[in-house]
């Protein structure tokens, strides 16, 4: 082993128990459990045994470790929708992931008629607080939600949140509002509303698409400016908009509002995609922001791994995201995507 003079981490992760060399010697050690192997600061360890041999050292929580993620949605038992696009993409990038299911079904509904088993208030309740008691809350660092299975669903989620952040202020929250498209509401009002009243107030960041955003907003849609103004309205701080207005021809685009920046990323459009596209951006979108990403270069790997997947699993004919088989193109996505800076409302405003 050479010695190494980087003082942090070249990559993320978090394992419990890891073999390592001579801490004293080397500023980082190298950690043989994964492959590739990774490396982390010497000060996140602690060390047993004798430090100028081989020795067994655990890994210690910290700032360079990746927390959990709290992920609430839909499971179906065949197919990649919901918790099943969301978990999958946030642990093949390193995220643990704590899934909690609103729904089970089948497969996703557009398949056809199914039986659909909702957790109930009293259990999803009952869930929700015992999470909250876990002695475990401090892994968490961020919840993803996404379809609901009722109005008293947003009240336990915003509970959790409202929880977690007494315990960690620099918690991040997504907010998914699958509330429907473009041939309207899916889920009951009720349910639409709570999640615009309740949830979307404790959002750090929301993933809608532009019928959602539309409904939520109570604003048509039909440019992108009116796109940013309607995200600029809604309350979080940073919005990630699907099915916006393209600017290429036969292209559909993911745009993006922060503060700091309004984005366009666009890619070929596909027709009759799978199912889960919605999920899964969400999911690797916000993996990237906790890893650290810059916005822009977070939005462009999160859309060209939704694309390259989508292009992949239509080539094969399928009628799911083949993700099983596409782990690749989430870690290390090749899609051409073109990314445009679009004039900021603020900077529409001062002119």
């Amino acid at each position: 082993m050479t010695e190494i003079s980087q003082k942090w981490a070249a990559k993320e992760g978090k394992l419990r128990i890891l073999t390592a060399k001579s801490p004293e010697k080397y500023p980082i050690v190298r950690l043989f459990e994964r492959n590739p192997p990774f490396l982390v600061p010497v000060d996140t360890l602690r060390v047993a045994g004798d430090q100028n041999q081989a020795t067994k050292v655990e890994l210690i929580m910290s700032e360079s470790v990746p927390g959990a993620v709290i992920v609430i949605s839909s499971h179906v038992v065949r197919g990649s929708v919901g918790n099943r696009a969301a978990v999958f993409a946030l642990e093949t990038l390193g995220y643990p992931v704590w899934a909690l299911p609103t729904v089970l079904l089948p497969w996703h509904p557009g398949h056809g008629p199914s039986t659909r088993v909702t957790v109930s208030e009293g259990d999803f309740n009952s869930i929700v607080d015992d999470l909250i008691r876990s002695p475990w809350t401090g892994e968490v660092r961020a919840v993803l939600s996404g379809y609901l299975g009722g109005h008293h669903q947003a009240y336990a989620v915003a509970r959790l949140v409202d929880a977690l952040r007494q315990k960690n202020p620099n918690l991040l929250y997504a907010c998914d509002p699958v509330i429907g498209d473009a041939g309207g509401l899916y889920v009951p009002e009720a349910t639409a509303v709570a999640i615009r009243d309740q949830l979307l107030p404790l959002a750090n960041l929301a993933t809608p698409n532009r019928f959602e955003l539309s409904w939520l907003s109570g604003a048509p849609l039909d440019t992108n400016a009116a796109i940013l103004e309607a995200a600029l309205s809604l309350g979080p701080s940073r919005m990630l908009v699907t099915s916006a207005l393209p600017m290429m021809t036969g292209s559909t685009g993911n745009l993006y509002l922060s503060g700091n920046h309004a984005l366009l990323a666009e890619h070929r459009l596909i027709d009759n995609p799978p199912n889960g596209t919605g999920d899964l951006l969400s999911a690797l979108f916000l993996a990237r922001l906790l890893e650290g990403l810059s916005e822009e270069r977070a939005l462009h790997l999160a859309t060209a791994g939704v694309f390259e997947i989508i292009a992949r699993a239509r080539k094969r004919g399928a009628d799911e995201l083949t993700l099983e088989q596409d782990a690749s193109s989430l870690s290390t996505p090749m899609a051409m995507v073109q990314m445009r800076r679009l004039l900021h409302p603020s900077q529409r405003k001062n002119r």
